[in-house]
């Protein structure tokens, strides 16, 4: 692999000069290097917010609307079962209990004194379950969307926002948000303006400061928590599930909180948090307690985390034992289909090529009379989505336990699943039947919070197939390589690989829509829809905006005329966060902008187009994760250099079939990142929770 010129004269994006451009959500107020792939979800700060809350459109019920509701319910579920199984964590100003345990761990951990006995909320979990547990209640395939904010409640929140300075269009949202007597809620606490998506630190203290006066202090506490609540929020948007005490604590300190100890001490009193105990390895003597560390997470999360452990080893607990597959067993899924036969959760990881072999158990678990279904992150053959699957609008019914109406599952792309999507699908899969997580390791991790893949791996409580199919020719040979941290030259008779130098941003650009436009198609017969430009980030000089406005006016021209988009446009639709759905732009009349979405007619009503559709002639890694296309030109101008790593160089090029283009202006530093840009560091509790449970199962008798 040949490095090109490129940077001459730019220096890296910071965060302070262009979140954007370093982050692939779609604005998202983190600039979190895994943020969610939006299409302009919480873009904008204070200052740019509007009003998503459509009160004066009429409610249409939409797929998205459909599968967070449906989610919402699963999850309402999930944390029923939870509270059946263990007690709730004692709240309270003056604390007691369990809560008062917790806060002593806090403390001697602090002082660097030992712990206190282990009356933790992780307490050791209770062996998986052998019988079926007692049936849950039926979750319906897709529930109401909850309402829509009055225009009463929305006006009501304009006239504080006001007062406050704020601007109004963050009405309709904030309401949303906050809920029945939201207005109420900002005038006795402004700092509840920061649930709102885009809005910063500095913003809701100016707006305290605004509605309050000289009362608006950095120590007031109503300011502590709603920080505290942000900081986790921020987290669980680089794909956190908690953060241990002592960097919630340094974090706080830096946005000015005087007592940072004791702010989060009153949050875990409150309930507003939850404090974990997690063992850091054996104990250095027998008389000695191991030693620990400290994580605090919100509620939504802990309580998915704990549902998915605990529903993973339900399935393998309650596995009928193995069945005769042997006839079934042949070919490159042989070994996959002989511990599907004698397992009831598997995981498979291979490449691209190794996406045959568990179509390949699909179609010998049909063979052999069973309810098989392939569920995918993004459409693929023969396979649902696992939105759609959770949503019901794709996939088999549910019986009346309210689980799904089949024997395997088996769900590709499986790093994509975060631990609220991944402990809603798990729950929906019946006692007895079987459960296969495969996926390419390599590749970009989850929109939302978790790491539930490489979790499940790293627990080694379940058995491991590795695929030994190779990913074919000179793009399978670059690809193999930068998974192990090398980029090797590669020979490359038929220019199935290309590496373009430029020296700067705008040649870039320039050089991106030649090659789409007319070098790809001319050279390759490959038409240029077919063709996807790849780039880190969405802000910059070459970033998505740039180039989707080069290439619209190169291969579509026109006047925008719905919110700068015109028939004929390439998009990517974003129902919801983590979901991008390219689409072609068909027309647009008061309903709102109709799309063709792969033969699906989908029409996104008014007030949610800028929100949630955006131009896709360029997309990023993480939007483009799932899915392949004929060409790949992966665009790296001299600013994204920062924004590299291992996994997005690897899912980028990964992309391309036939032909990739690399579009080189980074210099060293594409190297560097393949052999040290590993991927940023999650911290979650699944695989400390999955060795529990196993451990559990292995010391009953």
């Amino acid at each position: 692999m040949v490095s090109g010129r490129g940077g001459v004269g730019e220096s890296p994006a910071g965060p302070d000069a262009d979140p954007d451009a370093e982050q692939d959500g779609a604005g998202e107020p983190t600039g979190a290097e895994h943020g969610r792939d939006g299409a302009g979800t919480g873009t904008a700060g204070a200052e740019h917010g509007q009003d998503g809350a459509g009160a004066e459109a009429a409610a249409q019920v939409s797929e998205a609307q459909a599968e967070l509701a449906a989610q919402k319910v699963e999850r309402e579920r999930i944390a029923r079962r939870k509270a059946e199984r263990e007690g709730p964590v004692d709240a309270g100003a003056k604390l007691s209990g369990r809560a008062a345990d917790l806060l002593a761990a806090v403390r001697a951990v602090e002082s660097g004194a030992k712990p206190p006995a282990p009356l933790y909320f992780d307490e050791a979990p209770a062996a998986p379950r052998k019988a079926a547990p007692a049936p849950p209640q039926p979750r319906p395939a897709a529930a109401p969307p909850t309402p829509a904010p009055a225009v009463a409640d929305i006006g009501a929140v304009r006239a504080v926002l006001a007062r406050g300075g704020a601007p109004e269009a963050l009405a309709g949202q904030t309401a949303a948000v906050l809920g029945e007597g939201a207005a109420e809620q900002l005038t006795e606490d402004p700092w509840r303006l920061l649930a709102v998506s885009g809005v910063r630190p500095t913003q809701a203290d100016g707006f305290a400061q605004a509605l309050l006066g000289p009362a608006a202090g950095p120590a007031d506490e109503r300011r502590g928590a709603a920080l505290l609540g942000w900081l986790l929020d921020q987290a669980a948007a680089k794909g956190h599930t908690a953060l241990e005490a002592p960097v919630l604590e340094k974090a706080l300190a830096q946005y000015g909180v005087p007592a940072p100890a004791e702010t989060l001490e009153a949050a875990i009193g409150d309930g507003a948090v939850l404090v974990f105990h997690e063992p850091l390895g054996p104990p250095a003597a027998e008389d000695e307690e191991p030693p620990v560390r400290l994580l605090v997470g919100l509620e939504a999360h802990a309580l998915a985390e704990e549902a998915l452990a605990d529903g993973l080893a339900r399935l393998a607990g309650t596995f009928a034992g193995p069945a005769d597959w042997s006839a079934a067993a042949d070919g490159p899924a042989a070994e996959l289909v002989r511990a599907v036969a004698g397992h009831g959760l598997v995981t498979h990881t291979g490449g691209e090529a190794a996406r045959a072999e568990p179509a390949a158990l699909l179609a010998a678990a049909r063979r052999l009379g069973l309810r098989a279904v392939l569920a995918a992150h993004a459409p693929a053959p023969d396979a649902v989505t696992v939105a759609g699957l959770l949503a019901g609008t794709e996939g088999p019914g549910r019986d009346s336990d309210g689980r799904f109406d089949l024997d395997l599952l088996i769900v590709l792309d499986a790093p994509q699943l975060d631990v609220e999507q991944a402990a809603a699908l798990v729950e929906s899969v019946p006692d007895g039947a079987r459960l296969v997580l495969s996926g390419d390791p390599g590749v970009l991790g989850s929109a939302g919070p978790g790491r539930v893949f490489a979790d499940v791996l790293a627990a080694r409580a379940f058995p491991q197939v590795v695929s030994r199919t190779p990913d074919p020719g000179p793009i399978g040979e670059l690809v193999s390589g930068i998974g192990v941290g090398e980029l090797n030259r590669v020979d490359a008779p038929g220019k199935e690989v290309v590496i373009v130098p430029v020296r700067d941003a705008g040649e870039a650009v320039h050089r991106t829509v030649q090659l789409v436009a007319e070098s790809v198609p001319r050279a390759f017969g490959i038409p240029a829809e077919e063709v996807q430009v790849i780039v880190p980030g969405h802000g910059g000089p070459a970033g998505t905006r740039a180039l989707n406005a080069a290439l619209k006016e190169r291969l579509n021209p026109g006047p925008g005329r719905f919110a700068g988009f015109d028939p004929g446009d390439r998009v990517v639709h974003v129902p919801s966060p983590g979901r991008a759905l390219p689409a072609r732009v068909v027309s647009a009349d008061a309903q709102g902008l109709h799309l063709d979405a792969g033969g699906a007619r989908v029409v996104v009503p008014q007030d949610r187009v800028e929100a949630q559709v955006r131009h896709g002639w360029a997309v990023t890694a993480h939007q483009a994760v799932g899915r392949r296309w004929p060409a790949v030109v992966a665009v790296l101008p001299g600013d994204a250099a920062q924004a590299l790593s291992r996994d997005w160089v690897y899912t980028a090029f990964g992309r391309a079939e036939r032909h990739l283009s690399v579009v080189h202006g980074v210099e060293e530093a594409l190297p560097r990142a393949v052999a040290q840009g590993l991927p940023k560091p999650r911290t979650t509790r699944l695989t400390g929770l999955l060795r529990a449970l196993a451990a559990a199962q292995e010391e009953q008798p």
